[in-house]
């Protein structure tokens, strides 16, 4: 009889605890905290208090600060550190995780400096591994409580995906497999510009006509910026991209949203990212992803509106007052 698979998560926020919960009912599952106090209160108390709360997390999971028992233990490996993290995170443990062991990630930002996607910086640090990821409409609090939603685990291999579903999924988590890799993680990464821009709407009381219209058209640009980079744009209508952007623009917990209305506070980008508390990924991402448009010759008016709020140039209010001086050709051209 062979051994169940061992599943570890690097990364005790709230999305890879979640995660970890999700997994820890279907296989052994060790989540790696970096901080000591986060891994004996799951160990203890079964919490994770400080980004979930006093939801109980499972019995059968346990956690550890030890990044190289973490990286040794692993037959899968779900990485869920900020962007900007991982490749410092993988090049701690780049020896020490066995050959073809499959790696999925759950982070959604762009690498400063390389602009590289998190599973392109994944496949530098562990070379000859599968690598995925996995996205949706998934916030984490909800899915703690144990409400319905749905997810993608996105792998070029599609054999290795449908080995991993059944890891993450049940009755009320739904696991769909794609194997356009670059449009799932291409969708996590600009919906949370998005999400700013959403926030500020909220935030400023420009009505629900005119977050409705940011919506349909930031997936718009979404959508032509991963056309253009190569990816399905069939893939935005879908969880990653459809799905997780409708979440993100209308969740209270969306942490780029509220981002968002504490910019149309008046709030400056640092008070905003302090008093939220988390990382917010729209906020590092958006100037990268300008620069992408840019290389790519796509017109993306509100995301380079949002990359001006984020860089200080602009204000909230004076982003809407920009965006109300773009003119409308047909529903399907560049604005």
């Amino acid at each position: 009889m062979s051994r169940p698979v061992q599943l570890v998560v690097l990364g005790a926020g709230s999305w890879g605890t979640t995660v970890a919960g999700l997994a820890a009912r279907n296989t052994p599952t060790l989540l790696w905290a970096r901080s000591s106090d986060t891994r004996d209160e799951i160990n203890t108390q079964r919490r994770n208090s400080k980004y979930l709360g006093d939801r109980p997390l499972p019995e059968s999971m346990r956690a550890t600060s030890d990044l190289i028992e973490a990286a040794r233990e692993a037959d899968v490996l779900v990485v869920g550190v900020p962007s900007h993290a991982v490749r410092a995170t993988l090049g701690e443990i780049s020896n020490e995780v066995r050959a073809w062991v499959p790696v999925l990630s759950l982070s959604k930002g762009l690498e400063p400096g390389t602009r590289a996607r998190p599973t392109e910086v994944i496949a530098e640090c562990l070379p000859g591994h599968p690598v995925g990821l996995l996205a949706g409409p998934n916030i984490a609090r909800e899915i703690a409580d144990g409400l319905a939603a749905a997810s993608v685990v996105a792998t070029q291999d599609d054999r290795v995906a449908s080995a991993l579903q059944p890891l993450f999924a049940s009755p009320v988590f739904r696991v769909y497999r794609n194997t356009d890799v670059l449009g799932c993680e291409l969708g996590g990464i600009l919906k949370n510009i998005v999400a700013i821009a959403s926030g500020m709407a909220d935030g400023l009381g420009v009505g629900d006509n005119t977050r409705a219209m940011v919506l349909a058209r930031g997936l718009a640009e979404m959508t032509r910026l991963g056309e253009a980079m190569g990816a399905n744009p069939r893939t935005f209508a879908g969880l990653t991209g459809m799905g997780d952007l409708i979440a993100t623009c209308t969740s209270p917990s969306s942490r780029n949203r509220r981002v968002g209305e504490a910019l149309a506070r008046g709030l400056s980008v640092d008070e905003a990212v302090a008093e939220l508390g988390q990382v917010a990924e729209g906020v590092k991402t958006a100037p990268t992803v300008m620069e992408l448009a840019r290389d790519h010759g796509v017109d993306m008016p509100i995301a380079a509106e949002v990359e001006a709020v984020v860089a200080g140039r602009q204000t909230a209010e004076g982003a809407y007052r920009g965006l109300r001086k773009v003119s409308a050709g047909g529903e399907d051209e560049a604005v």
